[in-house]
């Protein structure tokens, strides 16, 4: 003999207006905006330039690892690597034989997978380990036993990558990939290692009257529409909804002692907030 649910004892307002609701309906969904848990609230999540550091050798990468070496034990760093020139390259090639953007993505994950294991290779004797989306699970583990985890910036969409507004080039590449990891797990922080020193009005290396920025609101920074952003703008779109990761910082990862300054929360580089 069955018994029916006892639904009014499993199930609380919000679940049965859920089962019974619609998922596109507004007023539902703003009731679920309730108290998120963060997850992985000590982990600082770091991502590495591509071209800005990464394809420049050893003269930068190298300096670098050394300096995330002596933080290990400090602080726990997950590791996110960009793509840079090679995908860059590969985008060029793709685009000339008509492929489209999730194509394109497949090609950019694969670019930020080799920086990602070249970036392990140089930390493999300190034991920090590389993971692959399927491993996320496993990373808390791997960050509370050795303090430090690397992965491919790239979100994990390969063929699903959304069409951009304008053009074929993936909107969401390794900026958004690690700001997504820093987002879903409640990291402590969300630090990009670039090769400025932060945000500029302009390029500074085409443009010497660039001005340095090293504080702004994303109502700001859309508000001066500025036509080269050292950030994806994807990064800026997803933190204006962000429950947990309101804020990231931009530092020039070569200048020695910077990622350290950062990840003590002190002053460095560009600080841009939601808020």
């Amino acid at each position: 003999m069955e018994h029916p649910l006892p639904q009014g004892e499993l199930l609380t307002e919000l679940g049965r207006e859920l089962i019974e609701g619609s998922l596109n309906d507004v007023e539902l969904l703003q009731k679920t905006a309730g108290e998120v848990h963060a997850i992985l609230p000590e982990a600082n999540i770091i991502k590495i330039g591509g071209q800005s550091i990464i394809d420049r050798g050893g003269k930068a990468v190298l300096p670098l690892v050394e300096e995330i070496a002596r933080n290990i034990g400090r602080h726990k760093m997950v590791l996110g690597t960009g793509a840079g020139t090679r995908a860059r390259h590969a985008y060029s090639v793709a685009l000339d034989l008509g492929l489209p953007t999730g194509v394109m993505s497949v090609l950019g994950t694969f670019v930020s997978m080799q920086n990602a294991r070249m970036l392990h290779y140089l930390l493999a004797r300190h034991g920090v380990p590389f993971i692959e989306p399927a491993q996320f699970a496993q990373l808390p583990l791997y960050l509370a036993e050795r303090g430090a985890v690397i992965f491919f910036g790239m979100p994990p969409y390969t063929f699903w990558q959304q069409n951009p507004p304008v053009g074929r080039i993936p909107p969401h590449r390794t900026d958004t990939g690690a700001y997504l990891v820093s987002e879903v797990f409640g990291a402590r922080s969300m630090i990009y290692v670039k090769d400025e020193e932060g945000l500029y009005t302009a390029d500074p290396k085409k443009d010497k009257g660039a001005r340095f920025i090293p504080r702004i609101t994303v109502a700001e920074l859309k508000s001066l529409d500025l036509a080269d952003v050292v950030l994806e703008r994807a990064v800026v779109e997803m933190m204006e909804n962000a429950r947990h990761r309101r804020s990231v910082r931009i530092i020039n990862g070569l200048v020695p002692g910077n990622l350290t300054r950062a990840l003590e929360g002190e002053e460095v580089g560009t600080l841009i907030t939601a808020d």
